[in-house]
């Protein structure tokens, strides 16, 4: 044998070894990225030619800074080919979601967290995205133009929005995840994770986001999905490494038996003889076990409860789940999990369906069916984004649920105006959450009248209301107790229904009247406000240029408690009244001066070096 053929089996075995090693040590997108070279380079495979897309379609989203009456900051900016990138800095024609950092968990609105939330459930805002064909996914591009880095979680679906027949089953896939990391850059990128190949064909994206690690708003441009049309198959080469990790993951499993093994011989036979059938567990007093159990999560609870007699007791007591959010699991709640739920969740007080239900998961009669048997406890009820609601469910709501006192319909825009109507028989309500609905005057007016309990309120981006003004002297008349009140856009609320809520709602702690046009400063609506309203700990003037200093020097006299103010555009404000308040208002944590056209970056570095306790933003403009 000539001596060159050893020679060939050695750097042979060599390749093998590195490919080996390659495939133990690689992270899931470098193993994606080598099986995608290795396929690219065997001539046994078809060519199968890479399609790149822009979305062409916004479908659905949870929230976004713009009004639901122009493209300027709204989600919809995320269909078709980029409008601003690579360019950085703050830009009317991107999409903004609503929130950023954590300013919104520490104002007086915010709601206490549901227990049993997964650690690895991050999201907090998704938008879904219909692209133009289906393709198997090979790489996802997300064009960041401002602050980015929100981006936590890439998902695929099999249902085609554009198929005109009904799939017999709608799985979502994960492309991508990871917890939230600090971009220190606010400059624009091309963010391209690594992500997993899936076995269907997709033309359905969804991004979710959490923004709180944020300094301002992430603002995103568009999204670009590289697919092919053909199923990848894997070479041969692919396949040995597959096989090799196997085997593997077949050592760790006989490591690991050996690990038990060598446990177990330190308990004797006879001390086994002693065990009860549930070794000392069942011995445990029932309070001990339900407290332990009590830190599992829902997915888990149900697998323990297949493990004994015993623990399917505890795993199924009601009490488990009297706090239950089923949105960390959205993609697989549907009419049979539900129904799954129906016996263990008779006494739950805290239930959070958010994002759930679908494309026809969960259906009128399922959710109608499991409010019947598990409302009448309910405290707390959490709906937001839940698109097969109807009115039907809401009539549910407010026959089953007596005692509710907490309702979240945020961003349920599919909802008919006239459903809200039934809201107004749940007179225990104390928070009602309206964000992005249809609701109207006539049924707002109603809820108003009869639902005089209320003590949080949001009615942001609520654009079928015709009279804000009528609303806030309803308000004033018949909310005592009012603590917080979003009113963000609201287009046509003036002096006068300022006037009204001010004078009767004299508890308010939070006030959000961030774009809302008609209020002028001239009018002294804002000093009334300042005057009126000495609990104010939150609030937004956003975008409204008449805010002067006037105005500052007010509310440095008269709300000393305030937290949080957003005065972002306006061009009437001295650095020497923002000294003023910054010096009165000790409890300071967050201002908002972007785009404010006397508040230089010099003024802001200067007033950071005094007030280090406070957040000051300046965005950066274009």
């Amino acid at each position: 044998m000539s001596p060159v053929f050893p020679m060939l089996t050695v750097l042979s075995m060599f390749y093998y070894i590195c490919l080996r090693r390659r495939a133990r040590t690689a992270t899931r997108g470098e193993m994606m990225n080598s099986r995608r070279a290795i396929e690219s380079n065997s001539r046994a495979l078809p060519i199968n030619v890479e399609v790149v897309q822009y979305a062409k379609e916004v479908l659905d989203f949870s929230s976004h800074y713009g009004s639901e009456n122009s493209m300027s900051y709204t989600m919809w900016n995320l269909a078709g080919i980029p409008n601003v990138y690579p360019s950085s800095g703050d830009f009317t024609q991107t999409a903004v979601f609503r929130t950023y950092g954590t300013w919104w968990n520490q104002c007086p609105s915010a709601q206490l967290p549901f227990k049993r939330t997964p650690p690895n459930f991050y999201s907090q805002d998704y938008v879904e995205l219909a692209f133009e064909e289906p393709v198997y996914p090979t790489a996802v591009h997300v064009l960041e133009t401002y602050h980015p880095g929100a981006v936590i979680r890439i998902l695929a679906c099999s249902a085609n929005p554009y198929s005109q027949n009904t799939p017999a089953e709608v799985r979502w896939e994960i492309l991508w995840s990871e917890a939230p990391t600090k971009v220190n850059s606010p400059q624009a990128r091309q963010f391209t994770p690594c992500i997993k190949q899936i076995d269907f064909p997709t033309n359905l994206i969804r991004l979710e986001v959490n923004s709180s690690l944020q300094d301002y708003y992430a603002e995103l441009d568009a999204v670009v999905l590289h697919g092919v049309k053909e199923r990848p198959v894997l070479s041969l080469k692919t396949l040995m490494i597959h096989m090799n990790d196997l085997d593997e993951d077949d050592d760790d499993e006989e490591k690991n038996d050996c690990e038990m093994d060598s446990l177990n011989k330190q308990f004797s036979v006879s001390a086994l003889r002693e065990w009860t059938t549930n070794g000392y567990f069942d011995k445990l007093p029932y309070e001990l076990i339900q407290l332990i159990l009590s830190h599992l999560t829902v997915p888990d609870l149900c697998r323990l409860a297949q493990t004994c007699k015993l623990l399917y007791q505890h795993c199924c007591d009601p009490l488990q789940y009297i706090h239950l959010s089923l949105q960390p699991y959205w993609a697989r709640i549907n009419d049979t999990s539900l129904e799954y739920l129906l016996s263990r969740c008779t006494l739950v007080q805290w239930l959070n369906l958010s994002w759930t239900g679908n494309r026809g998961a969960i259906s009128v009669s399922g959710f109608s069916r499991f409010l019947k048997v598990c409302g009448s406890e309910l405290v707390r009820l959490e709906l937001a984004c839940g698109h097969f609601l109807n009115e039907t469910c809401l009539e549910v709501i407010a026959e089953m649920c007596p005692n509710l006192q907490e309702l979240n319909l945020s961003s349920c825009d599919k909802l008919p105006p006239q459903a809200f109507i039934h809201i107004a028989k749940v007179c225990s309500l104390k928070r009602l959450i309206l964000y992005r609905t249809k609701v109207e005057q006539t049924a707002l007016l109603s809820i108003l009248n009869f639902c005089s309990e209320l003590q949080h309120l949001s009615l942001g981006s609520c654009v079928m209301i015709e009279d804000y003004d009528l609303i806030a002297s309803m308000m004033g008349a018949k909310c005592k107790k009012l603590r917080t009140l979003d009113l963000w856009r609201c287009k046509n609320i003036t002096e006068n229904g300022i006037a009204e809520l001010a004078s009767g709602c004299q508890l308010l702690e939070e006030l959000d009247l961030g774009w809302c046009p008609t209020l002028q400063s001239s009018t002294g609506c804002f000093t009334n406000l300042a005057h009126k309203l000495p609990n104010l700990q939150k609030l937004f003037l956003t975008a409204n240029r008449s805010v002067c200093d006037t105005d500052i020097e007010e509310l440095a006299a008269n709300c000393t408690h305030l937290r949080q103010l957003d005065i972002l555009g306006t061009r009437m404000v001295s650095p020497a009244s923002l000294r003023k308040l910054l010096e009165s208002c000790k409890d300071l944590s967050l201002l908002d001066v972007s785009f404010c056209s006397q508040i230089d970056n010099r003024v802001v570095l200067e007033l950071n070096a005094s007030f280090p306790n406070v957040f000051i933003k300046k965005s950066f403009t274009q």
